[in-house]
């Protein structure tokens, strides 16, 4: 016989980090097993870098158009990822009443939020690990710092998290699907992701310009296409995204 005590039960909630660890894992899991998710987060980012690279259909400028366009597509990558499939994801479950009952369990809601955002940044470093392999093999030649990358990937995660955030803690799951799509393919068209922002009217530039997407995209050309040093304004913008985001995320989402 086994000693008295051997299996009496441990109450308790576990460990924070490891309550952590594991809702990333299994947001993780749900964001990579949903269709629509991979969609966004996967095949539209790859095939637009395919495609145009490989056919003339926009003028890119001088260079490689692989060059011009990789930069692009990983800013629209982060979008896809922290921004419209995190506000969709989200969405339906506040909607099905998934995040009430979360918020009451032993995990913090600030340990939901940093899970999902975990969540997010592993999909991401996915993503853009696929997407370099594509574009080396298209003849991407990428120059600059990983620093400078790293912390535009970074404010631009957040900038677009808080965003994403806002409207699935404000908006009706419906509504936020088609909101956030309908970003997902404005921002596509009018945030240099594909299309030159030079190609714009001067007046529209400037406004463009100021956009999450365009300061991402527009930042990672100049240090990956150009070779340049700390894009400073672009991390700005992105900072000030960032900041006011999560800020009104933090005040105006609704968890029912």
């Amino acid at each position: 016989m086994t000693a008295t005590g051997t299996y009496t039960p441990k109450p308790g909630a576990a460990p924070l980090p490891r309550m952590i660890a594991d809702q990333a894992l299994l947001e993780t899991k749900m964001l990579l097993r949903n269709g629509e998710q991979l969609l966004l987060t996967v095949v539209i980012p790859t095939l637009l870098l395919v495609l145009f690279s490989t056919v003339d259909i926009v003028d890119t400028g001088a260079g490689e158009a692989v060059d011009f366009l990789t930069p692009g597509v990983l800013a629209l990558a982060v979008m896809s990822t922290a921004f419209t499939g995190q506000a969709i994801a989200t969405g339906f479950e506040r909607r099905y009443g998934v995040l009430k009952r979360l918020a009451s369990s032993p995990l913090p809601r600030w340990g939901l939020m940093t899970a999902k955002t975990l969540s997010v940044l592993v999909t991401e470093v996915l993503q853009v690990i696929l997407l370099t392999v594509i574009a080396f093999a298209l003849g991407w030649s990428p120059q600059g710092g990983p620093v400078a990358v790293l912390l535009l990937l970074v404010l631009g995660t957040a900038a677009f998290s808080g965003l994403g955030l806002l409207m699935a803690g404000t908006l009706k799951a419906e509504a936020t699907l088609a909101a956030a799509n309908l970003v997902f393919l404005l921002l596509l068209v009018g945030g240099g992701v594909i299309v030159p922002l030079d190609k714009f009217p001067s007046g529209a530039q400037d406004v463009l310009g100021l956009l999450p997407i365009s300061a991402l995209s527009e930042g990672l050309r100049d240090v990956l296409q150009h070779g340049a040093g700390m894009p400073w304004g672009n991390l700005g913008i992105l900072a000030v995204w960032a900041v006011a985001g999560l800020a009104a995320a933090g005040k105006f989402f609704r968890w029912e």
